[in-house]
């Protein structure tokens, strides 16, 4: 309990750390009310297209092509970005720390076989990949979250590998074994929490990955096409670039600015979590 308090102390004495969950924070309220502040959706017509930031009273960041209000597109969009990232990054980490802790324990002939599918698979770029995936499955939501979850895995499956490799011959391991632990005990209990503040880290990379790839789907039109999201706004603003450029430039801000702030926090963990770099 104190090692964890400690932690969270010298999580928080980084300002860039504070800053990005700032950031997160206030992005995830605005998801979650967004229902609350436009009851309609995003996708009403509000007032006519093309209306400026500040235009016209009531329409803080203006109106896009459709006559839509943007700030209720960039609401509603955030629920698209967090339930991609989050989801995708979760769905990543169970697979990636699965294959991850069976290649690193057993060694052998499961280390060759899941380590050739492995790089089958990071053999392929990601962003391609997820394309070609979403193209032939269909656009949607789950679509996209199970393209990104594919895509993704290999990079904590590496990670969780190199820990287990390294904390599979330490004595406490050897004591365990000793003592008639189970295989399935030893890697959920003994080994696997010492791997955590680094799948913590990877995780913040994942969610930024898929906040980016999600945003890049949904401009090229392979988003679901019935949920707003920051990417698809970015794409229709794209035929009106000339006349209404801030349609484009608002929502892809704010995935710039939710990447930054999930990165930010990443390297807080990174400090707050790693020992090697707190003795530096």
């Amino acid at each position: 309990m104190n090692g964890a308090v400690d932690k969270l102390k010298l999580f928080l004495r980084r300002p860039s750390g504070v800053l990005g969950i700032a950031i997160l924070v206030a992005v995830t309220a605005m998801a979650l009310t967004a229902g609350h502040f436009f009851p309609d959706g995003p996708t009403r017509m509000v007032a006519r297209p093309l209306l400026w930031p500040g235009q016209q009273a009531g329409l803080l960041l203006g109106t896009d092509r459709m006559g839509s209000d943007i700030l209720a597109g960039i609401m509603y969009g955030a629920r698209a970005s967090l339930l991609v990232g989050l989801s995708a990054a979760a769905v990543s980490i169970v697979v990636g720390t699965l294959v991850g802790a069976v290649s690193g324990y057993y060694r052998g002939w499961a280390d060759d076989v899941l380590m050739r599918i492995t790089d089958a698979v990071q053999t392929i770029p990601s962003f391609l990949a997820a394309v070609v995936i979403v193209g032939v499955v269909g656009a949607s939501l789950t679509s996209v979250i199970i393209s990104i979850s594919i895509v993704s895995w290999p990079m904590i499956a590496r990670l969780v590998r190199a820990e287990f490799l390294r904390l599979r011959n330490f004595d406490f391991v050897h004591a365990c074994r000793i003592i008639g632990m189970s295989d399935a005990r030893i890697i959920l209990t003994q080994i696997l929490p010492n791997c955590l503040s680094s799948i913590v880290v990877a995780s913040s990379v994942l969610v930024a990955t898929a906040i980016i790839v999600e945003a890049g789907l949904s401009f090229l039109g392979l988003g679901d096409p019935n949920v707003v999201s920051w990417g698809s706004m970015i794409g229709s603003g794209r035929t009106v670039l000339r006349a209404g450029w801030y349609i484009t430039v608002i929502p892809a801000a704010f995935v710039v600015v939710t990447v930054l702030s999930i990165n930010l926090i990443g390297d807080a963990l990174n400090d707050a979590l790693n020992p090697r770099l707190r003795e530096r």
